[in-house]
């Protein structure tokens, strides 16, 4: 297969890619969120001169070819591109083959445990407890992660004894038999973060995500040796070199590798490799609703090494305004704390024509 168009439409926090093959198939992926309107400029400047025209067969391949051609401008920006290419394929080659990308990957539709991600640090522990409490009632689900610590916060809270009272106060209110999950967004010094650490342990939780500043993967192994719960990671990280650092020297007692920000399916897909011969778990960084979640849900449906769970942002219109009005449907529907991969073909959802009407449109195509 050899792409013939490559279009973006795109605003400043998310971004959409459409590709025509040379039969006029098309397919839809998404560039990363943030700054996508910057991402879309890469897209059509660095990744599109690469990709027209070119067999798409062997994934992989082209994919480097691409950091190759580009090798004067490494790092996260054209990976965030290479993400909407990569994951307009997969539809792509879905539709063609009449089965959800899923399948392709090895894996089936069906359920997958979710839990409820919290981006809130500016809610009080009480008011936290009490929305974990309600979605627990409403949506079934088991398992919530919260914020401990401020985002890159130099060893401080996001206010004076937050993370103090915040450990206990979920606790208590949601009890034992509810899993829980911490995140400290690269808060800590390694010292802090084991003290951290052993509060978690102390109250049950089970997940320490990104304690310290996550370009420092030594201090990273120094908790995680430290500690019983399993420390997690790499949500950031997008080169393979560092990514296969990280899992050698065991940094992380799980990864977390985002689709977007990594550069798409098939490279999610060599960490999860890389991860499987070491014998860690895969539990992906998607933390909004944007399509992120869904290329998420369908890796973890099909890899061996898959987490425990789904991250599933909690967060709506207040804190994500930019979310609202994405798509046609709703494939996050949560029931019984579990949400569902559909059996329709590629990714089986429609971009909103609204949404695209009002986006900033860019087009690369073959002469």
């Amino acid at each position: 297969m050899k792409i013939r168009r490559i279009e973006t439409f795109c605003d400043k926090y998310t971004g959409f890619v459409r590709i025509t093959d040379e039969t006029g198939a098309q397919g839809w992926g998404q560039i990363s969120n943030y700054n996508s309107d910057i991402t879309a400029q890469v897209m059509h400047r660095q990744v599109a001169p690469w990709s027209l025209g070119v067999e798409t067969d062997d994934l992989d391949d082209l994919l480097d070819r691409i950091e190759e051609r580009e090798h004067k401008f490494p790092g996260t920006y054209i990976r965030r591109a290479m993400a909407g290419l990569d994951t307009a394929i997969w539809d792509l080659r879905g539709k063609a083959a009449e089965k959800p990308v899923v399948e392709l990957l090895g894996g089936k539709p069906g359920k997958l445990r979710a839990y409820a991600s919290s981006m809130k640090r500016d809610i009080t522990p009480a008011d936290e407890a009490e929305r974990f409490m309600r979605l627990r009632d409403t949506y079934g689900f088991d398992a919530f992660k919260f914020r401990v610590g401020a985002e890159v916060g130099r060893n401080s809270d996001e206010w004076p004894g937050r993370t103090e009272e915040i450990i206990p106060t979920l606790r208590k209110a949601l009890g034992d038999h509810i899993t829980l999950l911490a995140d400290a967004n690269s808060c800590y010094s390694p010292a802090r973060a084991i003290e951290v650490g052993r509060m978690l342990e102390a109250n049950g939780v089970v997940h320490f995500e990104e304690p310290c500043p996550y370009w420092e993967l030594d201090q990273t192994r120094q908790v995680a040796e430290a500690l019983n719960m399993a420390v997690a990671g790499g949500e950031q990280d997008s080169d393979l070199r560092i990514w296969q650092r990280m899992i050698d020297m065991r940094a992380v007692d799980i990864v977390q590798p985002d689709v977007c920000y990594i550069g798409g399916i098939a490279r999610t897909l060599r960490v999860a490799r890389m991860a499987a011969a070491a014998g860690i778990p895969v539990t992906p960084h998607c933390a909004n609703l944007s399509l992120v979640t869904l290329f998420t849900m369908h890796v973890l449906a099909a890899i061996p090494n898959a987490g425990d769970y789904l991250e599933l942002s909690i967060e709506g219109p207040d804190y994500y305004p930019w979310q609202e009005g994405l798509l046609r449907t709703n494939p996050y529907t949560v029931v019984d704390g579990k949400v569902t991969i559909s059996s329709e073909p590629g990714w089986g959802i429609e971009i909103e024509p609204e949404w695209l009407a009002r986006s900033a449109y860019q087009m690369s195509e073959i002469a």
